[in-house]
């Protein structure tokens, strides 16, 4: 069975990882779109996985994505 926290928190850390960006520069860029959050707050979030979608939203807006998929092929 799926856990679907674990995957959430994957799909954004993946997203942070193939830019290079860490949660300090996250934290950075998000405060710039007028998101308060700190990096702190950011490893929490992604370690526990039980982030909103509005937070994830944010954070790829942050990274400059303002199109992404997520693929779910082969969770199951």
């Amino acid at each position: 069975m799926a856990d679907w926290y674990q995957i959430a928190g994957n799909v954004l850390r993946a997203e942070l990882a193939r830019q290079g960006v860490t949660y300090r520069q996250l934290a950075a860029a998000m405060a710039q779109i007028g998101v308060s959050e700190t990096e702190r707050s950011i490893a929490s979030k992604l370690s526990r996985g039980s982030f909103s979608f509005a937070f994830y939203l944010q954070a790829m807006l942050a990274l400059g994505r303002t199109d992404f998929r997520v693929d779910l092929t082969d969770v199951r």
